[in-house]
């Protein structure tokens, strides 16, 4: 729970506090995952729109970055992102 804390610190909206922490449950030891935008409105109960947001909100404030990632036939498949924050050991 103390991992948090410096989230909780930041002027966020909730919305981005929600999907990082989403996001942070989520992540490998890196700190990446990539759950669809879809899935994440579907399980948080929220808009497509306000997941959008929330991934600009964290990216702006320096905390995550995200990155395209493709499919073998070039279509695009669902984003990579990366927590830049330091995760709570497993």
């Amino acid at each position: 729970m103390g991992y948090f804390k410096e989230i909780y610190r930041m002027d966020l909206p909730h919305r981005a506090k929600t999907v990082y922490m989403y996001l942070a449950d989520r992540a490998d030891r890196d700190g990446k995952c990539y759950p669809s935008i879809g899935t994440m409105a579907r399980e948080l109960n929220l808009s497509r729109r306000t997941i959008e947001r929330a991934v600009t909100d964290l990216v702006q404030a320096g905390l995550l970055t995200k990155e395209q990632r493709w499919r073998e036939n070039g279509g695009k498949s669902s984003l990579l992102y990366t927590l830049k924050c330091r995760l709570p050991p497993e």
